[in-house]
């Protein structure tokens, strides 16, 4: 007879979560997911906050649609619902600039794959409707690549990321916006890493008509509760009359299950799913927090802590090559290029969470997701600088001192 181990208790360390996300997760969500009462999952107050939950993320989303709401899990959910409206045989541009772009594109070409496609390749379909326009890693998306993809190929469907956090670039949500206007097409957007993170509404692109996100970045409320989706009208009536082929991803149930129903909002959801009165205290909190510090506030504070980290970090010696402002993807000084896995991983044995990209070329990634204070960011930098010295780099800390003191010192001055 086998004897079956009962392992100690799981004890998992405090640590800085300074990579692409998730990210850190405010005290206050945390309490309120740990403070929620077990209550039957229709309770009137676990209602009453999905309610309010679906109205403050129209606030946060800068919207009027309708159909606005979470999808349960983390933002590969919101995405899978968001692409569930793809049938076999649609056509569909896709515009891939990095490691998490590419996973959506893939997305995009199983479900647009004939069955015949399919059966070809399962796990790697190449559907002759679906045209990928690869751009190079640590380059953006511009609106002229957009314009010239959708003037040639005229497709039903165009997606792009807005800011791909595999290599941390910026793709120009407008020019994509514009061309999908002008060619006819129907916008997909990710917005994983730019809700909570980026000044913007949705509302000002009409050409988009549909946008994920997830709870676990921007909003910073634990990875799986909701990941935040917004639908057009247009979507909605494209959705209702072609189909998609899943029950629990199809946003027309989905959004039952949140009081949207026909266009409107009702009384009570029509749709089970058993979900969380933990996860609907949580997520409340968190969109709670994103409205009280205010949208551009929010992002106004990411562009001027990210400038610090930038600064701290070229001092070292390291070259940046993104553009987002919630992370820093750099280049390790030259006489240190291959080492980037080494030092990232004598990063986390310390607890100090950064991330390596997940696709070539291999940079370094530090974020600072919920990490909006001169504390928290000279915390970074300084533990990135005693790991630089422990790869065998001269870090001249005065000269990382003076960067950020001038970058801190400069906005004191100023108030």
């Amino acid at each position: 007879m086998s004897v079956h181990a009962i392992f100690p208790k799981l004890e998992i360390p405090e640590t800085i979560a300074a990579g692409p996300g998730p990210g850190n997760t405010d005290a206050r969500v945390l309490a309120s997911f740990a403070g929620a009462g077990l209550a039957d999952h229709m309770h009137a107050d676990v209602l009453r906050g999905m309610v309010e939950c679906k109205e403050m993320l129209r606030q946060v989303w800068g919207t009027e649609n309708t159909y606005t709401f979470g999808v349960a899990g983390t933002g590969w959910s919101g995405l899978d619902a968001m692409m569930s409206a793809v049938m076999p045989g649609d056509t569909v541009v896709a515009f891939m600039n990095g490691t998490f772009s590419g996973i959506d594109a893939l997305t995009l070409r199983i479900k647009a794959a004939t069955r015949a496609e399919l059966a070809a390749n399962s796990l790697d379909p190449q559907p002759a409707s679906v045209t990928v326009i690869e751009v190079p890693h640590g380059t953006s998306v511009t609106g002229e690549m957009v314009e010239k993809a959708l003037a040639e190929h005229k497709p039903k469907w165009a997606f792009m990321a807005h800011w791909e956090t595999g290599s941390g670039r910026i793709n120009d949500v407008q020019g994509f916006s514009d061309a999908c206007v002008k060619h006819g097409a129907m916008g997909l957007v990710d917005a994983v890493s730019s809700l909570g993170v980026g000044d913007f509404r949705i509302d000002d692109y009409p050409g988009v008509h549909a946008w994920a996100s997830c709870p676990q970045k921007g909003i910073c409320c634990l990875p799986l509760t909701y990941a935040p989706v917004s639908f057009s009208d247009q979507y909605i009536e494209t959705l209702k009359a072609h189909g998609a082929y899943t029950f629990v991803h199809n946003p027309i149930f989905e959004a039952r299950h949140w009081g949207i129903v026909d266009g409107k909002d009702v009384e009570k959801g029509t749709y089970h799913r058993t979900h969380s009165a933990y996860a609907v205290a949580a997520f409340h909190e968190a969109l709670r927090i994103t409205l009280e510090q205010g949208v551009p506030q929010r992002a106004a504070d990411y562009a001027f802590h990210e400038a610090a980290l930038r600064a701290a970090v070229t001092a070292m010696g390291c070259d940046v090559t993104s553009n987002m402002t919630s992370l820093v993807v750099l280049n390790l000084p030259g006489e240190f290029a291959g080492r980037e896995m080494e030092l990232v991983q004598a990063c986390r044995a310390q607890n100090f969470g950064i991330w390596p990209t997940l696709s070539a070329p291999v940079q370094v990634r530090i974020g600072i997701l919920n990490l909006l204070n001169q504390a928290a960011i000279t915390d970074i930098v300084n533990r990135f600088a005693d790991a630089m010295r422990a790869l065998g780099a001269e870090v001249d800390q005065a000269r990382v001192d003076a960067a950020l003191n001038a970058h801190y010192g400069t906005a004191l001055a100023a108030e």
